[in-house]
């Protein structure tokens, strides 16, 4: 077990954030079996509580989901250890999520209270420069408590150089940008996606063929199906994220890489959903209890699906069947305090 594939990165929550990491935590991988061995802390920075690769460089990317948020950029060494590249301010407060252009030459991240996109040009070592654009939504959703104000959950790139989807929870939204990479700013491409009222998007999932995605409501616990077009996104069906009785707040939605399922991660009830993906509705064909209640995170690796849940502080390692593609659970969950995010 050698090498950057058998290198997991866990983000969490810091005392900062009432949670009880001390940083970014690194774990070896054994990809036969799925076992992570923990390494322990790698990194000490503030509430890195969403993490995400360079496609092309040895660097990982953390947000700093604070007041006065950041984004923060480590060298990975083989073995886990990171290196400190640089910090910057992304203009908003408390990042909750970030992403890396296809061709690896800028950063995104959303920021979930400040409502906004932030965009950071990055050298040719990966290292972040001043931000060069920060693009602030307006208007607010159905629900006073959650949807005040405009709430940026995700920023999703697409990998065939489309807009750039920014989804937003506070305004029921979906917005799409074309980058305008000479300058490093944000065009808006018309029209934006308005959800039903009180859907409060989090997160979206692009299948492979570049034509499809799946949207998961946190307020609603819906999951919908969305054709994607250079004219934006329509809907072609709408369904449960969930079919357990309780309180539903989806997180992660994810597609395998066969682009036969989608995987959705359901905290309060404490399951991952699993969906066919042949017709024109997802169709529900396994929920898995993940054996805790709040799994905020998860992620794909191989024939395993690693998820992270933040209130029970543990990993929960699965073996996803082939066929099916159904997980099950191997070994026992690996404690790691207030995990946000799971980067393999």
């Amino acid at each position: 077990m050698t090498g950057q594939d058998a290198i997991v990165h866990i983000g969490g929550y810091t005392a900062e954030a009432g949670g009880q990491a001390e940083g970014i935590v690194a774990a070896r991988r054994d990809p036969a079996t799925g076992a992570l061995t923990p390494l322990g802390t790698v990194a000490v920075t503030p509430s890195p509580s969403f993490l995400v690769r360079h496609p092309a460089l040895p660097v990982l990317y953390a947000v700093n989901e604070l007041a006065e948020g950041q984004v923060s950029a480590f060298r990975a060494g083989p073995g886990g250890d990171l290196d400190p590249l640089g910090v910057r301010a992304t203009g908003g407060a408390e990042p909750c999520h970030l992403a890396v252009a296809p061709d690896g030459r800028h950063l995104f991240a959303a920021n979930y209270g400040g409502g906004s996109v932030a965009v950071f040009p990055l050298d040719a070592d990966g290292t972040p420069g001043e931000r060069s654009d920060l693009i602030r939504h307006e208007g607010h959703g159905a629900d006073p408590e959650r949807q005040g104000r405009a709430h940026c959950h995700m920023v999703s790139p697409d990998p065939a150089g489309g807009p750039l989807l920014a989804v937003d929870l506070g305004t029921d939204s979906v917005y799409r940008y074309d980058l305008d990479v000479s300058s490093g700013r944000l065009v808006p491409r018309a029209p934006r996606l308005r959800t039903p009222a009180g859907t409060g998007p989090r997160h979206l999932a692009r299948h492979p063929d570049g034509r499809r995605c799946w949207l998961v409501g946190e307020l609603d616990g819906t999951v919908t199906a969305y054709d994607v077009t250079p004219d934006g996104l329509h809907q072609r069906a709408r369904v449960d994220a969930s079919d357990r009785a309780g309180h539903v707040q989806p997180s992660e939605v994810a597609v395998g890489p066969d682009g036969r399922f989608l995987y959705v991660g359901n905290r309060g009830v404490g399951t991952v959903a699993v969906f066919a993906l042949a017709g024109e509705a997802p169709e529900l064909v396994a929920e898995v209890d993940t054996g805790g209640e709040w799994p905020r995170h998860f992620a794909l690796a191989g024939e395993h699906l690693y998820v992270a849940d933040e209130r029970a502080g543990m990993i929960r390692i699965f073996r996803v069947d082939p066929g099916t593609g159904v997980p099950e659970p191997v070994g026992e969950p690996v404690p790691v305090p207030s995990p946000t995010c799971v980067r393999p």
